[in-house]
């Protein structure tokens, strides 16, 4: 019995302190992704992946900018591992297939390990190489009104 109700508890993963990549405004934005994440429910699934779609759309879009501004070197790359996420993500909801508490939580593990594992090796050696060429005393991060790349192309996101 207790196998089965693991089976049915949906799978949540709740910000912490150690996902920090210690650039405030790129924090913010990766503890919001694990807010809409965690939000994810079969009752308003539409709903919340158009306002997480949007607002992936915006974190990466703030990243990238931040990471072309500062000169990062593996800028490329990280654009890349950002397209490879839009791609797979467009891919699961062009299936067509309806929604069920399966899928929404076969989506939510999906979000959640790709979130995490981009932050703790990704996003962290990019706030690393930013806190050593850019020091305590860098420029604060401005959020970009500019919507660009793979994914906004794929969800329309302008």
């Amino acid at each position: 019995m207790a196998e089965q109700e693991g089976k049915r508890a949906p799978f949540v993963i709740e910000w912490r302190d150690g996902f920090k990549i210690d650039i405030p405004q790129t924090d913010a934005e990766h503890k919001r992704l694990f807010e809409l994440i965690r939000a994810l429910n079969l009752q308003t699934v539409d709903q919340t992946m158009e306002e997480l779609l949007g607002y992936v759309v915006t974190h990466f879009s703030n990243e990238q900018a931040l990471m072309e501004k500062s000169g990062y070197p593996a800028f490329e790359q990280h654009l890349k591992l950002h397209e490879d996420f839009g791609t797979h993500v467009a891919d699961f909801l062009g299936t067509g297939d309806e929604w069920s508490e399966e899928r929404v939580q076969e989506l939510r593990r999906f979000l959640n390990k790709w979130l995490i594992g981009h932050i703790m090796t990704h996003d962290l050696r990019f706030g690393k190489w930013y806190a050593e060429h850019h020091g305590p005393n860098a420029p604060p991060v401005h959020a970009t009104s500019e919507k660009r790349g793979l994914l906004a192309r794929l969800f329309g996101v302008h």
